[in-house]
């Protein structure tokens, strides 16, 4: 198998994309799991690219590193730093990504016009999910003058997001202040006031009830939770009790208000996923109003992709499930 010229091919098919580099908007290069090397994601932001790899184990990806930083420096001489992810390696500093070019990482990209803060290196993943582009933009485009709740906020960017496009109230959760601080970061890029008691800091179970006391309802609950978590409250595990998250969150929606159901499990086919709406639309207060797709750079295209999906995603378009619910309340 000649990886370059697999990768050169999913460089090309991009290519209008980037044509004004000025823009910023982050792009995935390459999608190894559909186009033809699975064990490696190519991802740009701004002028930093990052390359996860998800094996280590053989001489060829061994070298696959260095191999990458050459073609890419010399396809897009504006790069200005290459991070390289080793997923798969016991040294947590190689997860969360080594600099094998330049020195300056962008901490910030633009994406529709919002400006939002990145930190390439807070975690194995790169702070930013590319995936959920197209949500982004639904978020801004259709909740105007609405309030909003973003669960699992992680970074923020959905709830940036929904303050870019006039939302009157945002409240952002997550357990881990430091994702919060980036939210907070992505405010200031964009001069959008920041109130510290829209930001909550602990457990999504403890935060939920806290909300629930306090009688609050959102026009739209964002629901985008990890694929695992487990503390003294309660599980997080999106395969298996997805329904359970919906449930809790449920309560908070006004009537004829929508969660933004996110389900990204890379083993969770999406008929499974469907049924699981469906089971909860039976009693007739909750249906599936639309589901939004993934964008196509971000899959691959009908003449890149070479490899079929590891878990059918259909009626969606990827492994990232994005369905928007429609709620009445009883």
């Amino acid at each position: 198998m000649d990886v370059f010229k697999i990768i050169n091919k999913a460089l090309e098919a991009r290519q209008p994309y980037l044509e004004d580099i000025q823009h910023q908007t982050p792009l995935r290069l390459f999608n190894g799991f559909r186009e033809g090397y699975p064990d490696l994601v190519i991802e740009l932001y701004a002028r930093s690219v990052v390359v996860q790899l998800f094996e280590t184990q053989n001489e060829q990806e061994h070298h696959l590193g260095d191999s990458l930083k050459k073609l890419l420096t010399s396809k897009y001489q504006w790069i200005q730093a290459i991070v390289l992810k080793e997923r798969k390696s016991p040294d947590i500093n190689k997860k969360k990504g080594s600099v094998i070019f330049g020195s300056y990482i962008d901490n910030k990209v633009i994406e529709d016009n919002v400006w939002y803060a990145v930190d390439l290196q807070i975690n194995q993943d790169t702070s930013f999910y590319i995936d959920n582009r197209n949500v982004r933009k639904w978020i801004k485009d259709k909740l105007s003058n609405k309030t909003v709740l973003n669960t699992f906020a992680y970074t923020g960017s959905l709830g940036v997001a929904a303050i870019a496009g006039k939302a009157t109230h945002v409240v952002q959760t997550d357990r881990n202040k430091r994702f919060l601080n980036i939210a907070k970061h992505s405010y200031a890029l964009n001069r959008f006031p920041i109130h510290t008691e829209d930001f909550l800091v602990g457990d999504f179970f403890q935060q939920i009830g806290w909300l629930k006391r306090m009688g609050a309802l959102f026009d739209c609950v964002i629901l985008d939770p990890p694929l695992f978590s487990i503390d003294q409250k309660g599980t997080v595990n999106i395969s298996t009790h997805y329904y359970r998250l919906l449930n809790k969150v449920r309560p908070l929606v006004k009537d004829g208000g929508i969660i933004i159901a996110i389900n990204n499990g890379l083993f969770v086919r999406g008929i499974e996923f469907i049924h699981t709406l469906e089971e909860l639309s039976s009693d007739g207060y909750l249906y599936i109003d639309e589901i939004i797709p993934v964008p196509e750079d971000c899959i691959g295209y009908a003449h890149t992709i070479v490899l079929p999906p590891i878990c059918d995603p259909s009626p969606f378009n990827h492994s990232t499930k994005i369905a928007v619910l429609r709620i009445k309340r009883k």
